[in-house]
This record gives structure tokens, C-alpha cells and sequence, in this order.
């Protein structure tokens, strides 16, 4: 007969099963002390998951409000489709691109009173103009940019532009700024295309508020002033001297006409470029662009009142653009108004300078160098160029001739050559492909580097 029973341990698996008794025992809690170190490495541990967890927890936040603040500066801009489909009707009379990767971009200035923060200036027709526009020429390495201030009583051809009820106007020579409020920007781009020939890539429409944010975002900019300012138009009043101006000041500053200089809208282009050399500088001296803290107040106040075309109506565009811009340096930002003089009809209107405008369009649209001057020179150049240019019927050229000479300067040049005599006795046209460009011709303006204050 088989014995089923389980048979009697032997003495060593006795104590095996007490050692493990024992183990177990000695490792249940409360039952006495832990292996030295044990605890303490439970708590690093529990230490790292939560560490761990703070981390991804700041992560996830940090990444959730940089693609809100990215949301929200994104949904700032206004997208002008209306100027892209009006402009793309005229696609056949525009003016080809010459220079690769050149860029030319509008800025105006609207003085719509149209908003909560715009109305104060006056009220509300349901109509705005234009006092500001500036063609700012972006060369194709990026080693330089020109804006050019275009008068808003310039006498110019305005084509027949399409009303915001859908109307049409007629086709009329007439003051400049007339034609944003006929047709806004469309009209305008059409207008200055018509007048220089040269192809608008891409437009930026700025209003009061817009221009005051961006000049407070960055703590003011402070400009030199040569006598009081008080200009009850402009709603400003300042003593004279250096002091350093706030988005409200600064704007009737650049606003205020009659009460400072001569009363002229030259005199108020001339300091609206020493203003914007001013903020230029100031942006590049406190690193701005390379600072995000600094940098988001500064997009926020110009994205919120900023309209512009498709192609930078985003961060990413207007990013692309910035980015072209930031490695120029200040002393090649220059600032200039178009050759002008006081029209003959209506000395209250203004007609171009030729040929030194047409000079200077060329010049923009070819992406030649040109050079800018803030001293007497420029003035004689243009003066005396214009009598050549009347003189040119009577086939007098000598004139012509010292009008280039007298324009020569020490100061910049965007190719650095000296400036040399103008070959008046070629045959060849200026803008025939095999003719030798000439020397920069100087123009009357600023650069960037150089203040008010100096």
C-alpha cells in the first residue's frame, strides 16, 4: 500500500522556510528598521516623479501661451483682400519686378478717425487720407534700405480707382493723397506705380493708434528739439531741447505743421524721417528684435493696428521680413523725400523735381546706390538739374553737367565710390542695358545714425 501522506521536511528545508519566516517578518512594516539608505531612495524617487511632472506641467503651460501669445498677435493684423483682388484686376499695367529678391513695400499713414482710440483727432466722415507715405526699397542683399517720403500735395495722374460702395471714379490729375481716399490702398499702390515705375511688392497701413503703441512699447524716443513745440491742432505742447517723447507726443509731433518750421509739409517730412531714424535706433540699441520679453509689446501695439497685404498678413511674413532688415546697419537706413519744388498753378500743391526724380526712381528700380546728404549740395543738385532739365529743350547741357558735380558729398554712399562728373555728351540712355551706371547722384536726407541731437 502506497503512502499518500506528505513526509516529514527534512532539517534543512526546515530551515529554509524559517529563514523565509524570518524574511518576511523582518520586512513587514512596523516590523523594524528598514536596510540602511532604503527609505531615503523611496523619497528621491518620489522626488524626481514629481520634479518630472512639475516639468512637463511647465512645459505644456510655457507651450500653451507662447501659441496663444502667437494666436493672438497672428489675429491682430488685418488681411487686405480687397487691395489683392483690385490690384489683380490691373496685373497687365503693372510694373515688372528688375532685381531679384529687391523688395519695395508701401507705408502709409491713415489718419482715419474711425475706432474707440482714433476718435479724439477729429470726427468720423466715414472717409480717411492719406498724410503719410513712405516707399521703403529694401536692396537685394539686405545691406541697405531706402524710404522715400512721397508729399501728400504732390500734383500726380490718379486712375480711375474703385469707391468702397463699388463705384468708380474718373481718371484725374490731382493731389496725391487724394487717392486713398478714393480707392485706399489699391488706388494708391496703382498710383505710386503709375508715377515711378517701380513694382509695389507689398503694403502696411498704420493708424494713430498704431503708430502710438509702437512708440510706447519701446519706453518712448527721444529727439532734439530746436524750439517750443505748441501746436493746438496737433494737440501737443513741448518746451525745447532733448526729451525723450511718449506714443501721445510723438504722435503731434510728426502731426504738427503750421506751428513749426516754415508751415510746410516738406518741413513735417523731414522731421517724421528724423523721428523714425530716432525709433529705428532706439529698437536696434535695446536689442528689441532679439529680446522676445521686449520684442511682444512692441509686435502686439503694431499688429493691432496694422493692415497689410496676404503676403505678411502673418507672424511668419511679417517675421521674414524683420529678419531681412535686422542685420542692416544704421548708417545705411536712409531717409529722403522725393525731389519736390512748390507747383507751378498752385503754390500749395507740390510737382516733381526732374530729372532727378526720375533719377532717383531708376535708381530704386534698377537697385543702384544713391547717396543721401543733409547739407547744401543736395539742394543745389536738385535746383540746378531741374533748370537743366527745362533748359534741355534748348539744347543747353552745361548746366546739367555741373548740376551732378555740385551733388558730390563725403557723406554715405551705398557702393562707397566717389562720385564723379555725369557723361552728359553720351548717346547712350540712362536706362539702356549697356549703359555704365552712373555715380550715385546725392539727394537731400538723413541716415539713421544720425539724430536730431547731433
Amino acid at each position: 500500500m502506497t503512502d499518500t501522506a506528505r513526509t516529514p521536511s527534512e532539517p534543512g528545508e526546515e530551515a529554509a522556510g524559517a529563514a523565509s519566516t524570518s524574511r518576511e517578518a523582518t520586512y513587514a512594516p512596523g516590523a523594524g528598521a528598514s536596510p540602511a539608505g532604503f527609505a531615503p531612495r523611496r523619497r528621491r524617487l518620489r522626488w524626481l516623479r514629481w520634479a518630472a511632472l512639475a516639468t512637463a506641467v511647465l512645459v505644456l503651460a510655457a507651450g500653451g501661451v507662447g501659441w496663444a501669445a502667437y494666436n493672438k498677435l497672428n489675429g491682430n493684423i488685418t488681411k487686405d483682400t480687397g487691395a489683392a483682388a483690385e490690384l489683380a484686376r490691373y496685373e497687365a499695367e503693372r510694373p515688372t519686378p528688375l532685381v531679384h529678391d529687391a523688395q519695395n513695400i508701401l507705408l502709409i499713414g491713415s489718419d482715419s478717425r474711425s475706432g474707440r482710440d482714433n476718435r479724439k483727432y477729429g470726427r468720423d466722415l466715414g472717409t480717411q487720407r492719406s498724410d503719410t507715405t513712405i516707399l521703403l526699397h529694401l536692396a537685394a542683399d539686405r545691406q541697405s534700405a531706402t524710404a522715400v517720403s512721397l508729399p501728400r500735395d504732390l500734383m500726380v495722374d490718379i486712375p480711375s480707382c474703385r469707391r468702397p460702395d463699388g463705384s468708380r471714379t474718373r481718371a484725374q490729375f490731382a493731389q496725391f493723397n487724394w487717392a486713398f481716399e478714393f480707392g485706399g490702398t489699391a488706388c494708391t499702390i496703382r498710383t505710386v506705380e503709375k508715377l515711378t515705375d517701380i513694382r509695389i511688392d507689398h503694403h502696411m497701413v498704420v493708424d494713430f493708434a498704431g503708430f502710438k503703441g509702437m512708440v510706447d512699447a519701446v519706453d518712448g524716443v527721444r529727439v532734439c528739439l530746436k524750439e517750443p513745440v505748441d501746436d493746438r491742432a496737433a494737440k501737443v505742447r513741448l518746451p525745447a531741447g532733448p526729451q525723450t517723447l511718449d506714443g501721445e507726443q510723438a504722435l503731434g509731433y510728426v502731426r504738427a505743421r503750421k506751428s513749426l518750421g516754415n508751415g510746410s509739409d516738406t518741413d513735417r517730412m523731414d522731421r517724421q524721417q528724423e523721428f523714425l531714424a530716432a525709433l529705428v535706433n532706439k529698437v536696434r540699441s535695446n536689442d528689441v528684435l532679439l529680446n522676445p520679453v521686449k520684442l511682444y509689446p512692441v509686435l502686439d501695439a503694431a499688429t493691432s493696428s496694422l493692415t497689410t497685404d496676404p503676403g505678411l498678413a502673418s507672424l511668419r511674413g511679417l517675421y521674414e521680413l524683420v529678419r531681412g532688415m535686422r542685420n542692416i546697419p544704421t548708417e545705411r537706413v536712409q531717409f529722403l523725400t522725393v525731389p519736390r519744388r512748390s507747383y507751378t498753378y498752385d503754390v500749395n500743391r507740390d510737382e516733381l523735381v526732374e530729372p532727378a526724380a526720375a533719377e532717383l526712381f531708376t535708381r530704386l528700380r534698377e537697385d543702384e546706390p544713391l547717396r543721401v546728404t543733409r547739407d547744401a549740395a543736395a539742394a543745389a543738385y536738385e535746383r540746378r538739374a531741374s533748370k537743366a532739365y527745362e533748359d534741355d529743350s534748348e539744347d543747353t547741357y552745361d548746366e546739367g553737367e555741373s548740376a551732378y558735380e555740385d551733388g558730390e558729398s563725403d557723406d554715405y554712399s551705398e557702393d562707397g565710390a566717389d562720385s564723379e562728373s555725369y557723361d552728359s555728351e553720351s548717346d547712350e540712355k540712362p536706362d539702356d542695358p549697356s549703359h555704365t551706371p552712373s555715380p550715385a547722384p546725392t539727394f537731400r536726407g538723413n541716415t539713421a545714425d544720425r539724430t536730431a541731437c547731433e
